[in-house]
């Protein structure tokens, strides 16, 4: 991998009363093409229509797609992702959302805020994630 990841940990030791394994980093280091999301929320990036599921698993991974998918539109590659800020409005859904997410993120240890909001966009969202990914030079 290109860029440094500094202080690389999993959550499965950070968070050992929750159900987690994801990799991440306290930061990471990159020089390249910089590719800034907006928040992705569960709907088709297409038609910007929402999927039917008030899941917040099924809503993750709706996601996550999106977010691998504009990655890759881009040039880049799900593992050139550097930052996630995850935006959930129940703190009860942290650990189906996490778990989910860490799927796409295994072995990529990027940064990743976690915030609870009182609500996004469309009250029928549970989580949005915003992500920045960098192509290495």
């Amino acid at each position: 991998m290109a860029h440094i990841r500094h202080r690389k940990f999993n959550t499965r030791e950070t968070y050992p009363e929750q159900k987690l394994d994801n990799d991440l980093a306290q930061a990471v280091v990159a020089r390249g093409t910089t590719i800034f999301l907006r928040g992705q929320c569960p709907q088709d990036l297409d038609t910007a229509k929402n999927i039917e599921s008030h899941d917040p698993v099924e809503q993750t991974h709706k996601v996550m797609q999106n977010i691998r998918q504009l990655i890759e539109e881009c040039g880049g590659r799900i593992e050139h992702v550097t930052k996630l800020v995850v935006y959930l409005t129940d703190v009860r859904h942290r650990e189906a959302v996490y778990r989910t997410m860490g799927d796409y993120i295994r072995g990529v240890n990027p940064v990743c805020t976690g915030l609870v909001v009182v609500a996004l966009a469309r009250p029928e969202w549970l989580v949005e994630i915003d992500a920045t990914a960098v192509i290495p030079d």
